[in-house]
């Protein structure tokens, strides 16, 4: 008898431990990451360092050190012009082209209207069948040139000269003129340096390593790692968000300076985000179909 044929027919599972484990690995699959799957708190959205001063947070909360989002603003404003001057010229051009076949359409449309009212008079016969049989002649030139491009398109497309060809000009013209400010590298809303909110991190060092180096909360000193974190715009102070509510919110006065603030000061603030290490999540999950 088998070692499943011993089993009490109620009461126990008479599955095997590596048997319930394969059919447990269906459906939706949650896993809690480690610190050590995610970014640290405190390190720039750019360099993915450590921030050991001049920390910065853009509106979306993000933080950053104030040289590296200052050096990208400037380098994006800089393109941004260039971009803003070639699409302006590009512009023009296209204006210019526009106003020039205008005024070609009118000429033909002055010219049909003489030819028009000029009806009666005309060339001699000579002349006037020499220019109508050299008429015919370009036109049924044109016409097999056509259809001679129109078969070798449909037979042979995979030919280099029939792919079509990207032309920078007008894909631009499509995209609309550039914007007048640069994006912000996270959230993408316009960003401006005045925009930039100065922050006072507090820092605890394990060793002399600055990777080493943690971030710890105003109020408590407790280390940051995973949890939700909240900075007050006005006095620049990063707490934790369970000090926050339970210590600043009831005031809203901050408890490490003592000043007032307002609701449009708490902002809630995001950690860095590099491919697998998502920012604000601490839980993955993945979803497997059944076999039924």
């Amino acid at each position: 008898m088998t070692r499943k044929g011993k089993k009490a027919p109620g009461g126990h599972n008479p599955l095997t431990y590596h048997e319930r484990s394969k059919l447990t690995a269906y459906g939706t699959q949650t896993i809690r990451l480690s610190t050590e799957s995610q970014r640290r708190f405190g390190d720039c959205c750019l360099g993915l360092q450590p921030i050991l001063h001049d920390a910065v947070a853009t509106p979306s909360g993000h933080l950053y050190s104030r040289e590296a989002i200052l050096s990208y603003l400037l380098t994006k404003t800089k393109s941004l012009k260039q971009a803003k001057t070639e699409y302006d010229k590009i512009l023009q051009q296209k204006i210019q082209k526009e106003e020039s076949n205008q005024q070609l359409l009118q000429l033909e449309s002055l010219e049909r209207f003489e030819h028009k009212n000029q009806g009666a008079i005309q060339n001699s016969t000579q002349l006037h069948s020499q220019s109508l049989k050299t008429q015919e002649r370009r036109n049924i030139k044109t016409e097999s040139i056509e259809k001679g491009r129109s078969s070798l398109k449909r037979t042979s497309y995979w030919l280099s000269e029939h792919q079509p060809e990207y032309d920078p000009k007008s894909d631009m013209l499509k995209q609309g003129p550039p914007p007048e400010r640069p994006n912000s590298p996270m959230s993408g809303n316009p960003l401006r340096r005045k925009d930039l909110i100065t922050l006072k991190l507090n820092t605890e060092s394990t060793s002399s390593s600055s990777n080493d180096i943690r971030f710890t909360c105003a109020v408590s000193g407790k280390m940051i790692t995973t949890q939700p974190v909240i900075a007050i715009k006005k006095t620049g102070q990063v707490m934790l968000k369970s000090v926050f509510e339970e210590l600043a919110k009831p005031t809203m006065i901050c408890p490490v300076t003592g000043k007032k603030f307002k609701d449009k000061d708490v902002l809630i603030l995001q950690k860095a985000a590099s491919g697998f290490a998502a920012s604000g999540k601490v839980q993955a999950k993945k979803y497997r179909p059944t076999l039924t």
